[in-house]
């Protein structure tokens, strides 16, 4: 995972606990969450976007 190993995980995990408290840390996840998720939806609306316009509309008859 991007050339990190257990150790340097381990490290920052510390670091966070140690600026922002037990307390703080189940919010700052919920918001990581979130944006991914959001940031998921994003891409997914891209992609559906951009199929769209790959397939040829339906001409009248």
């Amino acid at each position: 995972m991007f050339g990190l190993g257990a150790p340097e995980i381990l490290l920052i995990a510390l670091v966070v606990l140690l600026l922002f408290g037990g307390k703080k840390i189940p919010e700052l996840m919920k918001g990581l969450g979130k944006g991914v998720k959001s940031f998921k939806d994003g891409m997914r609306e891209v992609e559906d976007t951009s199929d769209e316009k790959k397939t040829p509309a339906e001409k009248p008859e």
